[in-house]
């Protein structure tokens, strides 16, 4: 009898709330500029984007491994901007802040995917990179068409299980306290602290996902670009290094527009405690603006989407 009413009192003190309600940015005045901002921010990142993909998809010297993954980095690009971005337009713009349970973890689970397979992305690019320049000869015989289907069908894989583990987590966290997510969007870290049970299993699965999905892309492209260098080294002449290096240019700046900001924010709230309008702001400018940049960066230093564009406008 004793252990029924154990039961019973767990059974009647977990709460599923039927919604929560997306905070934002809390007395700031003139906010909805910002907003407006991320709607313009959208509108080139869509555009570019999809002119990328266009692009490769029509172009049939476009058709190779390398470009097979600069498509599939402009599809995570446009997955992550269409994922976050008209959320959050209409929940502060049109003030609609409360999201259903079920559409909150969805929106979860595909803004943190896309956000992920981003960074992943990179790290197969600079892998791209490493074997072009350490092993040129090789390049063609290692970095091939079924090669790189291999590596993008375990990269999607490997992120879907990740984030899928961490998002089916949420669900047997108890909401007594409250139903108010310190966020733009149903960020998990905000959402998972607020549970009244014991949600350690969250916090175990937000230190692997850091770790497998932030840092180590981090560390393997980090670790590409140390023997890229060492490489480079060996070549005798300037020209040389520098035709080299120019290949890399794109991808190192859509590297350091990715990490670097993110980075930045994670090193400064360790140090010292960050109002949440400053943490909104932060993250949510390198969510959006990164998607942004990326076929910006591809199209203005990648040789062949130069002569593309040169070729498309000759032909008209």
């Amino acid at each position: 009898m004793s252990s029924l009413n154990i039961t019973l009192s767990l059974n009647t003190t977990f709460v599923r709330p039927p919604f929560f309600f997306i905070s934002g940015l809390n007395n700031m005045p003139h906010a909805k500029y910002y907003y407006v901002f991320l709607c313009f921010v959208f509108v080139v990142s869509v555009l570019g984007n999809s002119f990328v993909m266009f692009s490769i998809y029509t172009e049939r010297s476009f058709h190779t491994p390398k470009y097979f993954s600069v498509f599939n980095l402009a599809l995570a690009d446009l997955g992550e901007s269409t994922a976050l971005i008209p959320n959050v337009v209409a929940m502060f713009l049109f003030d609609s802040q409360y999201i259903s349970f079920d559409a909150c973890l969805a929106n979860m689970f595909f803004v943190f995917f896309f956000s992920s397979l981003q960074s992943l992305t990179l790290t197969v690019l600079a892998y791209d990179r490493l074997v072009a320049i350490c092993l040129p000869l090789r390049y063609h015989a290692i970095i091939t068409i079924p090669a790189m289907t291999v590596i993008l069908t375990v990269v999607w894989t490997y992120n879907s299980v990740l984030l899928i583990l961490m998002v089916s987590l949420v669900p047997r966290l108890s909401f007594c306290k409250s139903i108010v997510v310190e966020s733009y969007f149903c960020d998990h870290g905000p959402i998972y602290r607020m549970a009244c049970n014991d949600n350690h299993v969250n916090l175990i699965m937000v230190i692997i996902n850091m770790i497998l999905l932030l840092y180590l892309p981090i560390i393997l492209t980090v670790l590409s670009y140390v023997f890229i260098s060492g490489a480079l080294s060996k070549i005798a002449s300037w020209e040389g290094r520098i035709k080299a290096i120019k290949t890399c240019s794109a991808h190192l700046i859509m590297v350091a527009i990715c990490y670097i900001p993110i980075l930045s924010i994670y090193m400064a709230a360790f140090f010292f405690p960050i109002s949440p309008n400053v943490r909104i702001i932060s993250t949510s400018f390198a969510k959006a603006i990164t998607p942004m940049m990326n076929p910006i960066i591809y199209v203005l230093n990648t040789e062949e989407f130069k002569e593309f564009i040169k070729k498309t406008f000759q032909k008209k």
